[in-house]
């Protein structure tokens, strides 16, 4: 492709795929854009998704934000290249028959999403276009090749299994982020006051085991990707 070409990509896309953009006038760069992109992903991890700012990471950096344009052209570049690096190459794919694929696929994914929680606040606005998520979808094609659906169902299934791990994700971050003491305390306020009016199913929800101080565990995450799956092989079945 030639230059026009490239500029009619989404911002990032071509920076994503090594294609750099001619250099700029003015001093050399003192960063290389690997060096960038970390910057804002260890601004991310400490302030989360708020602090992915142009004038924040250059600060972290110790430059001005408008030197910071010298190497992108748009925080939406930014964006991309940062999705990108801390989402990473997707797992090997697993071996074994399509559930075990699928399953080994969204808890990797969701591995990815709680050891950087911001990356869920980050806007989707297309479908995968860099090296690293397009891996992965190829990682999930790859695991449901042999569950006999066509493509636009096993597009649907990918649809589905990643909404569930953003959503699930979302959850676990905020959900868990309550003190256990907090907790603690909101259940013994809530029991009396769930007896009085009337809320006997919830209340005996509350005060036991369901609610629980650790927040959402791991068997609650499994169950709603079971259901999930065996969604998927019922369709595999009526098809």
């Amino acid at each position: 492709m030639d230059d026009a070409e490239i500029e009619l990509l989404p911002p990032g896309t071509a920076l994503a795929w090594g294609h750099a953009p001619a250099p700029r006038r003015g001093p050399k760069p003192g960063y290389s854009l690997d060096q960038i992109v970390d910057a804002a992903i260890a601004q991310a991890d400490a302030e989360g998704y708020a602090a992915l700012s142009m004038p924040s990471i250059a600060k972290r950096l110790g430059i001005t934000a408008n030197a910071l344009y010298r190497y992108l052209s748009s925080k939406e570049e930014l964006l991309v290249l940062v999705a990108e690096a801390a989402w990473g190459p997707p797992p090997k794919p697993s071996s074994g028959d399509w559930r075990a694929a699928v399953t080994a696929w969204a808890r990797a994914l969701l591995e990815r999403s709680r050891r950087h929680p911001w990356l869920i606040d980050l806007p989707v606005r297309r479908a995968p276009s860099t090296p690293n998520l397009l891996g992965w979808l190829e990682n999930f094609l790859e695991g449901m090749s042999g569950s006999g659906l066509g493509t636009q169902d096993v597009m649907g299934c990918a649809v589905l299994v990643d909404g569930w791990v953003r959503s699930t994700a979302s959850l676990l971050r905020d959900v868990n982020a309550s003190p256990p003491e907090q907790v603690r305390a909101l259940s013994g306020f809530l029991g009396p006051h769930l007896q009085r009016r009337g809320y006997t199913r919830v209340a005996a929800v509350v005060s036991g085991e369901a609610y629980s101080e650790e927040g959402i565990e791991d068997a609650d995450i499994e169950f709603g990707l079971g259901r999930i799956l065996d969604g998927i092989e019922m369709l595999i079945a009526r098809r």
